[in-house]
């Protein structure tokens, strides 16, 4: 057990360096939006997936194109717009009139990295056709069923702000994504810099850093760092913490919570605290790991009822109370 936790010691603080150089290259293309950017590497060290929502010209497409370009996988964007189809997204069946036999002809889901931009601009019956890639990393086309390449990460951006010809996602999909992202305005110094950056000839290039292969070992590495009972028992606690009818629920959760979270919610904070963990050069996730990723983890998996609404709470209001609620128990070293 000893020499285990040595190597991925070892293996920690040399990818953690290298993280390191991958943000320093995000900087020559996307100006500020560091918490955007860490928060869409833990979605790829972790094989989750991330709903980025803000309003527009906050860099959220030009972020998930940038991460494109520092890896050397496929990228694809699928713009989603009312009139899209199923088959637009994960592909359809071709029939050929010589042979008389049909082809699939593979849709853009077939790719590392995959940009759904708007995606709530889409019905249903479309947002549905992702459910199987994010969930099982594979596709089914008529009668065959195809796996995905791996690395598979799915990045939605969507508009909060117009509701008019959107469709919200339903819960089933929203609870397929590790994180859901709330991209804010840059502070008044990084808005003159992409005022003077995008008004000025040239515009910063980037190069490719790591093969999807890389990604794939990154993502191992990930899964070995060790975490404590306590910290899983933290995880737990807030997680079912936010559901109304449970016993373990403050007054506030059962007063202005309609529905909490589900399970996954608990694997999602201690898949991505690990990935928090390692990109700080630690060979192990703590509790202050799970709760620096409490916010996206959790803010779209609590729904408030209406009369919190009107009140101005949010699920990020509640999540804020039950970590001052669920006081962290001083970490274990390992």
């Amino acid at each position: 057990m000893q020499g285990d936790v040595r190597v991925i010691n070892d293996l920690v603080r040399e990818e953690s360096a290298f993280i390191d150089e991958i943000l320093n290259e995000f900087s020559r293309s996307v100006v500020g939006q560091r918490e955007m950017i860490e928060r869409l590497l833990i979605g790829l060290l972790t094989e989750g997936h991330v709903l980025l929502e803000g309003v527009p010209g906050l860099a959220k497409t030009l972020t998930v194109k940038t991460l494109a370009s520092i890896i050397e996988g496929k990228f694809q964007r699928i713009q989603f717009t009312p009139d899209l189809l199923p088959a637009d997204v994960i592909g359809t069946m071709i029939y050929h009139q010589h042979s008389g036999e049909f082809t699939v002809k593979k849709g853009p889901i077939f790719a590392n990295l995959v940009l759904a931009d708007e995606i709530n601009r889409a019905p249903a019956k479309v947002q549905s056709a992702l459910l199987e890639a994010m969930q099982e990393s594979q596709v089914t086309i008529g009668e065959k069923t195809f796996p995905l390449e791996r690395p598979f990460m799915v990045m939605a951006t969507q508009n909060p702000l117009e509701q008019e010809g959107t469709y919200p996602l339903p819960e089933a999909q929203l609870d397929r994504f590790l994180f859901n992202i709330v991209v804010d305005y840059p502070d008044g110094e990084e808005e003159r810099e992409i005022i003077r950056r995008v008004t000025s000839p040239g515009e910063g290039e980037v190069k490719a850093l790591m093969s999807a292969e890389e990604i794939l070992q990154l993502q191992e590495i990930v899964k070995r760092v060790p975490v404590g009972d306590h910290v899983i028992d933290f995880a737990a606690d807030i997680a079912r913490a936010t559901r109304p009818n449970s016993g373990e629920a403050p007054e506030f959760v059962k007063e202005m919570v309609g529905w909490g979270a589900g399970p996954r919610a608990g694997i999602a904070l201690v898949s991505a605290a690990k990935a928090h963990a390692v990109m700080r050069g630690r060979f192990h996730a703590t509790t202050g790991d799970v709760a620096a990723v409490a916010h996206p983890v959790l803010r779209h998996r609590v729904l408030t009822t209406f009369n919190a609404e009107a009140s101005g709470v949010t699920s990020d209001s509640i999540v804020k109370m039950l970590l001052e609620h669920l006081k962290p128990k001083e970490d274990i070293k390992i």
